[in-house]
């Protein structure tokens, strides 16, 4: 006789397992469009067709929903990279997975497969749920962090990092823009996004000299900028729905009714989060049409300063993440934002492919890694925090300048 596997031993029937996975992927949907916290087992039992009674019979809480719905995620990720570790090579191993993803995200728009719960929302998690998930999310960065080997010193430690987590960002920032292209053209896409990866937007001869930018301006209104950039500190910790007007003024020091003198509710507050963080990375890239030079050292210059401002006590700029659980109307003007940037980047790529000091790149698809990279800097603070600013800057501006491959950065 066959034995029972560990779901039949826990008394689980194909009926009940099949069921459960429903209510994961239907969580998971939800927690894309309006975070862990603004979840509820209405909108959940809604999209399987049944009762919020039903749903609790598998999940008690809707803590324990959200946090299984993240191990869906993570075990997931574990796979993928699981198998890029088959390969033999650090390029082959990223290329595998990048190839992995790509394929992933074609079955999710053909319908045959369900997108699985963004992590944006796992800080935002609480007590030994949060423990538990963060570190099995450090477990993911580390094996991330091995596709390029596990020998060498701190140095080598450090560059992998930068990589391990510019490659991971990509992967997560690949669904907001991947959906412009059809079906059929992910494939190439993924090979152009595979070439930034492996050779990154330099030509041979191209050096890291970065000028940073004065991004300094005057406050229209005293404070308003320190209120601002203790909500983004927060949205970006917490997610859109974990960081309360209660836990913003906290953070401040000043009543709820401070609050409420800066803006008039709380989506105000994230609109204007994001404002401020795109006016700066716009500025950004107006005031390096100013400098003297050509488009890589435009471009180098715009990168090193957002990563300067990332790393500082000035940072961070505001997550794309927060978007989850904003009024979607609201949540596509940000986005057209956003994507405006990106064109901008694009068409300083492209006038330095045309000039000859950018390599020929596919400039729409780079823009997006430039995104990516600019958007999850922040998170890195603390491994930027371990050696000197300037070396923090090379180390991850690299990943994108010179390729996830090139260790001669370290020489520099």
């Amino acid at each position: 006789m066959e034995e029972a596997g560990p779901a039949e031993a826990r008394g689980e029937t194909k009926r009940f397992r099949a069921k459960r996975d429903a209510i994961l992927a239907a969580a998971a949907d939800v927690i894309n469009e309006q975070s862990a916290k603004g979840m509820t087992f209405a909108d959940v039992a809604q999209r399987v067709g049944l009762n919020t009674t039903s749903v609790t019979y598998y999940f008690k809480r809707k803590e324990d929903l959200a946090a299984a719905a993240f191990e869906v995620t993570l075990d997931r990720l574990d796979a993928m990279l699981d198998a890029a570790h088959g390969e033999a090579t650090p390029e082959a191993r990223v290329a595998r997975y990048l190839d992995t993803n790509m394929e992933r995200l074609a079955r999710i728009q053909r319908g045959e497969e369900k997108a699985f719960a963004i992590l944006s929302d796992l800080r935002a998690m609480e007590g030994e749920v949060r423990q538990r998930l963060m570190q099995r999310w450090q477990q993911i960065f580390r094996k991330t962090r091995a596709l390029w080997g596990t020998d060498g010193g701190r140095a080598q430690t450090d560059l992998r990092g930068a990589r391990a987590h510019v490659l991971l960002e990509n992967t997560f920032w690949l669904p907001a823009w991947l959906v412009r292209y059809e079906i059929d053209e992910y494939n190439r896409v993924g090979k152009r996004l595979m070439d930034v990866f492996r050779h990154g937007i330099a030509t041979p001869g191209d050096s890291w000299a970065p000028r940073l930018l004065d991004l300094t301006h005057d406050e229209a209104e005293p404070g308003r900028e320190a209120f601002l950039l203790a909500a983004t500190r927060l949205i970006n910790e917490l997610g859109y729905r974990g960081a309360s007007v209660q836990k913003i003024a906290s953070e401040l020091n000043v009543t709820k009714g401070s609050f409420y003198h800066h803006l008039d509710a709380k989506d105000e507050l994230v609109i204007e989060c994001y404002k401020r963080s795109f006016d700066i990375i716009a500025d950004a890239q107006r005031l390096s049409e100013e400098l003297p030079g050509n488009q890589w050292q435009r471009l180098t210059s715009v990168i090193a300063t957002l990563l300067d401002f990332q790393f500082s006590e000035k940072g961070p700029l505001l997550r794309t993440t927060a978007l989850n659980g904003l009024e979607p109307r609201v949540r596509t003007t940000m986005i057209d934002r956003s994507n405006r940037i990106a064109r901008r980047y694009s068409g300083m790529l492209s006038d330095g492919i045309a000039e000859g000091s950018i390599r020929a790149i596919d400039p729409l698809v780079a823009s997006q890694t430039m995104m990516a990279m600019q958007n999850a800097a922040f998170d890195m603070r603390k491994w930027a925090g371990t050696m000197p600013r300037e070396r923090a800057i090379a180390l991850y501006g690299s990943t994108i300048a010179f390729g996830l491959f090139d260790d001669a950065v370290l020489d520099g």
